[in-house]
């Protein structure tokens, strides 16, 4: 294996364990129980029914025939490792750029710095002495 000029490897295998079938079935029934709810709340009839048949086909199957939800567990499955792959990268981008950028550029604007890396050439140590001292050092045995 050539060597990784990264401090971290991804060849590691994802530990992702697809869900059962019943529990896809009563995930999926109760999905669409809600839309025939919030479908019948508005008062439109005329989807509620499909709906509702959606929700009782799958509860019936679910609890009866399980592994017929095979390959839609699978679909299912494949469609969130997509999303995993797709939409993490760019929520993660988003939520840098919109969020931790602004707010380290805020504080740079006002000066804070909260881990106060000034160099001072004059300093003989950059130790900061607490008043009052801090914990007893027997009290860091065991820590993990």
């Amino acid at each position: 294996m050539a060597q990784s000029k990264s401090h971290e490897t991804f060849d590691r295998p994802d530990d992702v364990v697809m869900g059962s079938d019943r529990g896809f079935g009563i995930v999926f029934g109760c999905f669409f129980a809600v839309i025939a709810a919030v479908n019948l709340w508005g008062g439109t009839m005329g989807w509620t029914l499909v709906w509702l048949a959606l929700a009782a086909a799958m509860f019936v199957i679910a609890f009866t025939a399980p592994g017929i939800l095979r390959p839609l567990n699978i679909a299912w499955f494949r469609f969130g490792l997509l999303l995993h792959k797709v939409a993490n990268p760019i929520i993660l981008g988003l939520l840098f750029f919109l969020v931790v950028t602004p707010t380290g550029l805020l504080m740079r604007a006002f000066g804070k710095r909260p881990l106060n890396l000034r160099f001072d050439p004059a300093a003989e140590s950059y130790w900061l002495v607490r008043t009052p001292p801090g914990p007893k050092p027997g009290t860091f045995r065991n820590q993990f």
